[in-house]
């Protein structure tokens, strides 16, 4: 998706073993990009909706924090031994899809902690979830098209 592939034909043969492992990589690291767009998805809409209700979130929520935390580290470590491995960036904004979604997770972590969100610590953690979805749909639209 957003790597530059080669085909067989540029590919020598004591190449094609690192290359088919290398693919399957490149196929785990789109599928964990659209779980983890999924899982802002989820963040955003369970964070508004506990907004608009003027409640609470839940216990449960948190999970999902940590379970969207792990799978943002996963995607970007992902990323780095593609690159390590030789692959190409089709577009530098690519850097920003990955690493965005950890530093916007960060910025939300800071805020949680402010006295402004004494009452509610979920809140930027909900609309980090927005900007990271924005941010996911983005990646997934430039790599489609590429």
């Amino acid at each position: 998706f957003f790597f530059k592939q080669k085909t067989a034909y540029e590919i020598r043969p004591r190449d094609w073993s690192s290359d088919v492992c290398s693919s399957d990589l490149t196929i785990v690291h789109a599928v964990v990009g659209f779980t983890l767009t999924a899982l802002f998805t989820v963040g955003w809409v369970w964070g508004g909706w506990a907004w608009l209700r003027k409640g609470n979130p839940g216990p449960r929520f948190w999970t999902w924090l940590s379970t969207t935390q792990v799978v943002a580290i996963v995607q970007a470590l992902l990323g780095m031994t593609l690159l390590a491995t030789g692959h190409d960036l089709e577009t530098w904004l690519h850097l920003v899809y990955g690493f965005g979604p950890l530093v916007i997770l960060g910025v939300g972590h800071a805020l949680a902690r402010d006295e402004n969100f004494r009452e509610r610590p979920w809140l930027p953690f909900a609309l980090s979830s927005f900007i990271c979805f924005g941010l996911a749909l983005r990646a997934i639209a430039t790599g489609l098209a590429g």
